[in-house]
């Protein structure tokens, strides 16, 4: 386990780590691939919400202020929302080496800090199958909203939410 300071786990992703992101994203989620294009326009979009970890790069976070139904997987977004209502994780990949040192809760702890700046109450995400148990303990619940957004994530996909603790 990682003594670290959380803060010092993670650091603002620049544009030369998309290349490292996209390699990353290939080797991790090969179940969930998504063009090049989704990860430069997220980055485009809201770089204060994207993330790098390791050098070199060894995870990422990406996230953005959204509202409404979650965007489809691989989507390309084209603008934020004008009046969006919380800030949603779109994706956060770890090698398996880097896992298990503190990571994920040093990423909560950033995007809850994000999302007090931008004045949400609410973190919000698409689980799959497979991470609905990790995120079950990191304090999301079910939405019980239907979207067909989900279906693009697979089977047993979940739209989850969390309250900002203050």
């Amino acid at each position: 386990m990682s003594l670290r300071r959380p803060a010092s786990l993670w650091r603002a992703m620049e544009k030369e780590d998309i290349g490292s992101v996209i390699r990353l994203a290939e080797v991790i989620h090969p179940d969930y691939p998504e063009e090049d294009t989704v990860f430069m326009e997220r980055f485009r979009l809201c770089p204060e919400g994207c993330f790098v970890t390791g050098a070199p790069v060894r995870g990422y976070l990406l996230s953005h202020p959204w509202s409404g139904d979650p965007p489809f997987l691989g989507s390309v977004l084209g603008a934020l929302p004008p009046v969006p209502e919380c800030w949603y994780l779109h994706d956060i990949a770890l090698l398996p080496e880097a896992r298990g040192e503190g990571h994920a809760t040093a990423a909560l702890d950033i995007l809850e800090k994000l999302a007090r700046q931008f004045g949400f109450d609410e973190l919000r995400l698409v689980s799959t199958q497979q991470a609905f148990g990790f995120w079950l303990k990191q304090g999301f619940v079910v939405r019980n909203e239907i979207s067909p957004a989900l279906l693009s994530y697979g089977e047993g996909a979940r739209l989850m939410a969390r309250k900002i603790s203050d």
